[in-house]
């Protein structure tokens, strides 16, 4: 799971990283909010209408769901069961409410939290992107240090301060977690026994 306060850089991170590693796959959410311009159906949400979301959240369909900046969004627990089934290490691009509840709900999740090099630099993201109005982007900067608040319950923090450097970070973890024993067991068993007699 890869958590951040809005502009500070994550999507752009696992846009990366997904370019580059045919294993590592990113649930894509659903949403209630509006697209935005350039983003495509399936591919960066799920959009739903409210109505649709909280039959969904009835329903037991998401892992994880919260109400962020007046829209809900939810990780599909199919999505992810699926992928997760074929072998793919699965990306869940969520905030901190959604960590806690996955880590409840999935064992062996890994948390990753990006940070922002300054308070400063995060404003000025914002506001670069030019997605929102000023008031928009005072209520972001209040959420973020409530998010940033949460990062002692995330197994790795990374500083987006140099793109490169960020993305050599988070290739690092990726590998450091997959060369776990636990995830190597099975694919090294026969080896380990012809070692070991």
């Amino acid at each position: 799971m890869v958590s951040a306060p809005s502009g500070a850089g994550k999507t752009s991170l696992l846009k990366a990283l997904l370019e580059q590693d045919e294993m590592l796959h990113v649930s894509v959410s659903y949403t209630t909010r509006p697209q935005r311009p350039g983003e495509e159906e399936g591919k960066d949400y799920h959009f739903v209408d409210e109505e649709t979301f909280l039959q969904m959240v009835d329903e037991g369909a998401f892992l994880e769901h919260a109400h962020v900046f007046d829209n809900y969004y939810g990780t599909n627990r199919e999505e992810v069961t699926s992928q997760l089934e074929q072998g793919y290490d699965v990306v869940l691009e969520i905030d901190w409410q959604g960590a806690r509840q996955i880590r409840a709900n999935l064992s062996g999740t890994v948390c990753i939290f990006v940070l922002p090099p300054s308070e400063e630099i995060l404003r000025q993201r914002l506001t670069d992107r030019k997605q929102d109005d000023p008031e928009v982007i005072e209520r972001r900067m209040l959420e973020a240090r409530d998010q940033i608040s949460h990062y002692p319950e995330y197994d790795y923090l990374v500083v987006n301060d140099d793109f490169l450097h960020a993305m050599d970070s988070m290739r690092a973890i990726i590998a450091a977690e997959r060369l776990r024993q636990e995830h190597q067991i099975d694919e090294l068993r026969q080896q380990l026994g012809n070692l070991l007699t």
